[in-house]
C-alpha cells in the first residue's frame, strides 16, 4: 500500500507529528510496534514519576495543558493528556507492527518499508514518499557490559522495568546510575525500607524543580552564562557541598551542559536529604563483580541482593532504518547539528531525538510538517 508519509512510532513524537500533517490536511500513516500509544510512558516508567519541567514545556502541538493541572504533571495524568491528544486529532496508528526495513528507492523516489504484523506474524510492505523516525531516543533500554556480570546471582534489571521499591524490602539494591531516574528510583527504595546504594560516576548539577523552572524562564530573556551562574549560586545555598559524599559539581553550568551535551540537571526529589543522612550510600564506578559482590573503583566492595541499571537508553533506528545515512548517524542520532537535526535527504526526517525533551518534539514536528507541506506544494505549482 502507498501512503504520503509513513511515521514510524506512536509515543508523543509520533503523534505530535501526526496532529501537524492533520493540521495541514497531509495524510499519514503510524506504524507502532506495541499494542497502545506511548508505550515509554505506559508500560516502562515507575509509579512515582512526575514531569520534572513545568507544565508550560511539557505541551504537544495546539494542545496546552489547562491551567487547572498542576505545574508539575505526575505520570497518570500525563498518560491521561497523551490519551485526550489521541482522540482529539482522530490519531489511529497501526498497532503490533514492527518496523523490520526501511530503505530508499533511488530508480522510484519512495521509502519502502517492512513489517511485521506481530499478530498475524504476516509481513507487510508500505510505500511512502516521506518517512518520519519518531520511535524516540528512549527506544532501547541499555546495560552496560561489565566484568563478572553473568556470575551475579541476584536480580538485574533496567529501570524501564522498575515499578516500586515494596518489593525490595530489607534487601541490599545498588542502582547504577545518577541520571533523574536512578536518583529517583533510590529515594523509592530507601522509602520502602531497601538498604539503597548509587553509583556515580560523573560530576553532575542538583537543582529543585523550582530552580530549573526560573532558570528556563530566565532563558527568555538572559543569556544562558548568566542564568547558570545564577541558578548555580541558589543550588549551592540550597544544597550547600557533597563532594564529602562522592558527588562532585561540573565546571560548565547546568543550561550549558543540557543545550551542549543534551545532559539534563538531577531535579532532587528528596535524594540529596537522604544521602547526607547516610540512609542512601554512594559509590563510584564499578570495575567488576565477583558472584553478588561488586567491586569499585576506589578498591571497596559490597555484596547486594539486586542491582538496578538506570544507564538511558538508546535509538534502535539503526537496527532497520537501512538508509540511516540520509539523517542519522552511526549512533542512531541526527547527524545534523541543532537547529536542522530533523531534515535528512529524500524525504527522510526525525522526530523527538534532539535530546531537548517534549519541547524539543514539539518543535521538529511542527517544522518537519511545515517542511513536507512545502515539498507538495512547489510540486503541485509545477504541474500547473
Amino acid at each position: 500500500m502507498e501512503e504520503v508519509v509513513v511515521i514510524v512510532g506512536a509515543g508523543p513524537s509520533g503523534i505530535a507529528i501526526a496532529a501537524c500533517l492533520t493540521d495541514l490536511s497531509i495524510p499519514y500513516l503510524i506504524l507502532e510496534r506495541e499494542d497502545c500509544s506511548a508505550s515509554l510512558w505506559k508500560k516502562r516508567t515507575y509509579n512515582r514519576l512526575k514531569l520534572h519541567l513545568a507544565k508550560e514545556f511539557c505541551s504537544l502541538p495546539f494542545v496546552p495543558h489547562p491551567p487547572t493541572s498542576p505545574t508539575f504533571l505526575p505520570k497518570d495524568a500525563f498518560i491521561q493528556y497523551l490519551n485526550d491528544y489521541v482522540s482529539h486529532f482522530n490519531i489511529h496508528p497501526h498497532y503490533c507492527r514492527s518496523v523490520i526495513s526501511a530503505s530508499y528507492d533511488e530508480v522510484k523516489k519512495k521509502w519502502w518499508i517492512e513489517a511485521t504484523n506481530t499478530i498475524s506474524s504476516a509481513t507487510e510492505v508500505y510505500v511512502a514518499e516521506f518517512l518520519v523516525v519518531a520511535s524516540g531516543e528512549n527506544n532501547e533500554g541499555f546495560i552496560p557490559e561489565l566484568p563478572g556480570l553473568d556470575s551475579f546471582g541476584g536480580e538485574i534489571i533496567h529501570s524501564s522495568e522498575y515499578k516500586l521499591g515494596l518489593r525490595y524490602q530489607g534487601k541490599e539494591v545498588l542502582v547504577v546510575g545518577c541520571a533523574n531516574s536512578g536518583m529517583e528510583i533510590a529515594y523509592d527504595l530507601s522509602n520502602f525500607g531497601a538498604y539503597a546504594s548509587i553509583v556515580v560516576r560523573n560530576p553532575l548539577h542538583v537543582l529543585s524543580k523550582e530552580m530549573l523552572h526560573i532558570g528556563m524562564q530566565l532563558l527568555k530573556f538572559l543569556p544562558i552564562c548568566i542564568v547558570d551562574s545564577f541558578i548555580t549560586f541558589l543550588a549551592k545555598f540550597e544544597f550547600g557541598n557533597f563532594s564529602k559524599f562522592g558527588i562532585q559539581r561540573p565546571t560548565n553550568g547546568p543550561f550549558y551542559l543540557k543545550a551542549t551535551t543534551g545532559r539534563s540537571p538531577v531535579i532532587d526529589v528528596g535524594t540529596i536529604k537522604k544521602i547526607r543522612a547516610g540512609e542512601i550510600k554512594v559509590f563510584p564506578a564499578i570495575s567488576s563483580l565477583r558472584g553478588n559482590n561488586v567491586i569499585f573503583e576506589n578498591g571497596g566492595e559490597k555484596e547486594f541482593d539486586a542491582i538496578i541499571f538506570a544507564t538511558g537508553y538508546r535509538s534502535s533506528a539503526n537496527s532497520w532504518l537501512k538508509d540511516y545515512k540520509y539523517v542519522l548517524n552511526g549512533n542512531g542520532m541526527p547527524k545534523n547539528s541543532f537547529p536542522n537535526h530533523w531534515k535528512g535527504q529524500n524525504g527522510l526526517y526525525c522526530v523527538g531525538l534532539s535530546r531537548m525533551g517534549l519541547l524539543g518534539i514539539s518543535r521538529d514536528a511542527q517544522a518537519t510538517a511545515n517542511d513536507i507541506k512545502m515539498v507538495l506544494s512547489k510540486r503541485k505549482e509545477k504541474l500547473h
